[in-house]
């Protein structure tokens, strides 16, 4: 199928964006390449030091047997990372098979936003991306790895990885998926309970019980956020080995598709014929594609800040421009609570990921020229892995949805487009996602209300003072300010305002989240009011207009753009939880429209 014309268009514009940031990248992965092996540079004192607790030591010191570096986010606190505590011992064990080694080279902090939601702890989530990607360039710095392992899921962890595999582009890179837990409660009834809990109908005791049904066991969380999104976008991007996204963990198919990955991995590095270097995989190509399956999917708002951190690691720069075009033109497929009833499980099992790119294959809406770990193109990964002898055998996919009420063809989607908005407007420039929001909401005019932080609304809402239309600001969010975090908890309070009938809204240089839903939130918004954007300048009674249709986020009182702008007070950022060792982050991180980042 010929490439859809505004797929090559959009590319096309990235391309010649990136022109020269992407031509100095890839003169420096070509020069650290040239210098062969890295641990032949390496004194023999240096070497020793390496392999010194290696059972194989004596391999690597008089052999070229390729040596993988492991990069793990293990902990057991995480759900989604606790099955990688058996991983470095099953992966030693497969490259050994495959006449490789393998070391743990590092681990990286994995911090869980489910458990910092509405918490000060959040302030650090948003930084922990770059802190990983730092402590993976720490754990790639002992330069005696031929390919790294990146063992990562969730929301800012798979980012700061991918910063890191982009920063190491000379080095093959493959990622290793845990999988997502098992069903629990449905996500619909769970948010059902939220709902009461807020408005006072249940208490804490019950709140519990269904919040416990819900996360229940090892893997990712089960509802379509960021974790798996960034599953997704892996396996979009060729990162992943075909079909291995949505395998849930501690089962024989996720264990041989690990060995199947340190099987790749042994065999693309540059002691082999097949080398692949991660900062060619990641090209502007796989970008375009990994924002397609963003948007075909309806997957989580933190992607828009973390794709063009990812993409400038690797010399290619985005732009929210990129996003909508691409939004508009690709259709929406999928149907994942939050925006729909199902979750993962039941994606995989109705078709999955394979489907998916099938169908955009061939609605010419993917590149299918890419380079990908699997060794060809993109058409690959419309297949799916089988279990035959205990070894990994990949078949052809679904080429039917099993499950029309959660995945349909492209030529018979849920929507035309992808659910994701450009905002502009005299309030500055942000994102919106209308998948999940009703057509008749699309449009919101109402009064604002204008609050500090994310408690002050949740207390006006528990003093009753939220009795008309209103769009809720909530702004000092924003990264310079407070380290931009998640405003999720507001999810509950604002979905009960609206069943009762109000038109509401939400506008913050804050995040929500992956779990973002019916409400309309215009997120993101730069220049955040902590560097004296336009939101500093709104009081109450104010009369706002967000209208998702025509793109536009405006205040219409005519005094607004004379106003001066209210001040942010950092004192309530500055310590408690690790916040004080982040003053630097916050003095020089950069706006949301470039990914909000720190070391890119």
């Amino acid at each position: 199928m010929t490439l859809h014309a505004i797929i090559d268009r959009v590319t096309d514009r990235i391309r010649e964006r990136s022109l020269e940031s992407r031509s100095s990248y890839l003169a420096k992965i070509a020069r650290a390449a040239e210098e062969g092996p890295r641990r032949a540079h390496l004194s023999c004192g240096n070497q020793a030091h390496a392999y010194a607790a290696m059972p194989d030591k004596e391999d690597l010191a008089t052999t070229r047997k390729p040596n993988i570096g492991i990069v793990t986010a293990y902990n057991d606190m995480l759900s989604a990372h606790q099955p990688y505590e058996r991983f470095p011992d099953l992966i030693r064990q497969a490259a050994h098979a495959a006449g490789a080694t393998a070391q743990v080279a590092g681990g990286v902090p994995a911090m869980c936003d489910g458990v910092t939601q509405g918490r000060p702890g959040m302030e650090l989530s948003l930084f922990s991306r770059d802190v990983i990607a730092l402590a993976s360039a720490v754990a790639l710095t002992h330069d005696v790895f031929d390919a790294a392992l990146y063992l990562g899921v969730c929301d800012k962890i798979v980012p700061g990885l991918i910063i890191a595999a982009g920063t190491f582009g000379h080095i093959p890179a493959v990622f290793v998926p845990a999988g997502p837990m098992p069903s629990g409660l449905p996500n619909d009834e769970k948010s059902k309970v939220r709902q009461q809990f807020a408005t006072g109908e249940i208490g804490r005791e019950a709140l519990m019980a269904a919040e416990m049904a819900s996360y229940h066991a090892p893997g990712t969380c089960t509802f379509y956020g960021t974790a798996n999104t960034n599953q997704m976008l892996m396996e979009f991007m060729g990162l992943h080995l075909p079909g291995s996204s949505f395998v849930n963990p501690n089962t024989p198919l996720r264990e041989a598709l690990t060995v199947a990955a340190v099987q790749r991995a042994a065999a693309i590095t540059r002691l082999g014929n097949d080398y692949l270097p991660a900062g060619e995989v990641l090209d502007e190509r796989a970008f375009v594609n990994g924002i397609v399956g963003l948007m075909a999917t309806g997957g989580s708002t933190n992607l828009v800040l973390h794709l063009p951190a990812m993409a400038r690691a690797a010399g290619v720069i985005l732009d929210l421009e990129d996003f909508h075009d691409l939004s508009e033109t690709v259709p929406l497929m999928a149907r994942v609570y939050p925006n729909g009833l199902a979750d993962v499980n039941h994606f995989h099992a109705a078709g999955g990921l394979g489907f998916m790119i099938g169908q955009l294959l061939e609605a010419g809406l993917l590149h299918p020229d890419v380079k990908t770990i699997a060794g060809g193109g993109l058409d690959q990964y419309a297949s799916e892995p089988k279990l035959k002898d205990g070894r990994v055998e990949w078949v052809a996919g679904a080429h039917e949805t099993l499950n029309d009420k959660i995945l349909r063809p492209a030529a018979n989607p849920f929507a035309a487009t992808g659910g994701l908005k450009q905002l502009s407007g005299n309030l500055g420039r942000g994102v919106i996602k209308v998948s999940a929001v009703a057509p008749e909401r699309h449009v919101i005019e109402a009064p604002a209300r204008v609050f500090a932080d994310q408690e002050e609304v949740k207390a006006a809402f528990k003093r009753g003072e939220f009795t008309e239309d209103v769009i809720v600001v909530v702004r000092f969010q924003g990264p310079s300010a407070n380290g931009m975090p998640e405003l999720h908890s507001l999810t509950p309070t604002l979905a009960v305002l609206q069943d009762r009938g109000l038109r509401v809204a939400l506008v913050t240089d804050g995040r929500m989240s992956g779990a973002s839903g019916k409400v309309p939130a215009a997120i993101h918004i730069s220049p955040e009011a902590a560097k004296g954007g336009p939101l500093a300048r709104l009081r109450d009674g104010d009369i706002l207009r967000l209208d998702a249709v025509q793109g536009t986020l405006a205040c219409l009182s005519e005094s607004f753009e004379s106003r001066p702008a209210a001040q942010h007070d950092p004192s309530y950022s500055a310590e408690g939880l690790g916040r004080e060792l982040f003053a630097a982050f916050r003095a020089h991180v950069g706006p949301a429209t470039e990914g909000a980042a720190v070391v890119v």
